[in-house]
């Protein structure tokens, strides 16, 4: 735990995608509220259709969602700085590649997994 998703709109130039993700998860180890590296997982999921607004003209306009989900115990101030700090490593890693090609906006919400979750790691 915690599972990172990214959701990113196909106007959107994400042109090294494990570099990112790498660098998101080092920003949320290095933040020392997780126990193992290896607990953080991340991924990117392509979106093929999105809407942005109603006209057409509002389509330069893309978007990265990331959703963090993180076990409960974590008060809303380190929430709130999770967020803060994927945000600004989104707009670090990807502002300089988008070269005016589609007005970013970059969303970040940070919530706690249900009670109910359950883990097993199988093999070794």
């Amino acid at each position: 735990m915690p599972h990172l998703t990214i959701q990113a709109t196909p106007n959107v130039s994400i042109s090294h995608e494990e570099s990112l993700l790498k660098s998101l998860n080092k920003v949320l180890w290095d933040s020392g509220h997780f126990g193992n590296p290896a607990d953080i997982k991340s991924r990117i999921i392509p979106l093929e259709t999105f809407l942005v607004g109603v006209e057409d003209d509002e389509q330069t306009n893309g978007f990265i969602y990331a959703s963090l989900k993180i076990m409960t115990g974590r008060d809303l101030v380190i929430r709130n700085q999770l967020a803060e700090l994927l945000v600004s490593t989104i707009e670090k890693e990807l502002s300089a590649n988008q070269s005016g090609r589609a007005a970013l906006q970059v969303c970040v919400e940070v919530e706690e997994i249900s009670a109910v979750y359950h883990k097993k790691m199988l093999g070794s």
